[in-house]
């Protein structure tokens, strides 16, 4: 099955992944972002190119020796990966076992793709935007109730260890204070990585 992306960006460092990574960003979000920074993603126009897994191995595979050297492999994005999990298990499924597989999600996608793919991930880079219920649905347009599922299912299931979790600071729709008390939130939960940084509009 082919799915449609919006670009695959070579030799990443150190920015969504250990070591060398290969960022493959797949079309289609259920968010509505005020400040979405792919909004290619969105638009029925913003394919790149419809590839299956194995036609992403043999593009990714020319950077192998990188991805072993340094501990690094492929990191899912979008868009919202999740999406597409039956394409990210088949190409787990085919690609070197000496790779890493990270993926940058917002999590607000049914759990059965979260399920589906937890066993190939090696760190989740999780953008939950903000906790409370009316900022996450002002900023995005789309409840945020299955994000939360999802984080306790992980917490739960997972190592938390292996989760960064991302709280922006959102210009006009969330304060320090908010963003705090998201962390609070997240902290009972069991999570303990944090990437707490501004967007710049």
């Amino acid at each position: 099955m082919k799915a449609p992306l919006i670009g695959i960006c070579r030799h990443r460092l150190v920015t969504d992944g250990q070591g060398v990574t290969t960022l493959v960003a797949f079309h289609g979000c259920p968010l509505r972002c005020k400040y979405c920074l792919n909004k290619q993603c969105l638009r029925p126009d913003g394919v790149w190119r419809q590839m299956d897994a194995q036609d992403i191995l043999n593009q990714a595979m020319v950077d192998d020796l990188y991805f072993k050297a340094t501990g690094g492999g492929i990191t899912f994005g979008g868009g919202e990966p999740l999406l597409r999990s039956d394409e990210i298990i088949s190409f787990c499924k085919l690609m070197p076992v000496e790779w890493h597989i990270y993926i940058e999600t917002s999590l607000n996608v049914n759990r059965r793709h979260l399920e589906a793919v937890t066993p190939f991930i090696h760190h989740y880079y999780i953008d939950v935007k903000d906790m409370n219920p009316d900022i996450y649905r002002q900023y995005t347009s789309v409840d945020n109730s299955q994000v939360i599922e999802n984080l306790r299912w992980l917490s739960a299931h997972e190592d938390v260890q292996k989760v960064t979790i991302r709280l922006p600071h959102i210009p006009d729709y969330n304060s320090e204070a908010d963003i705090a008390e998201s962390r609070k939130q997240l902290e009972a939960m069991g999570f303990i990585h944090f990437d707490c940084f501004e967007y710049i509009l």
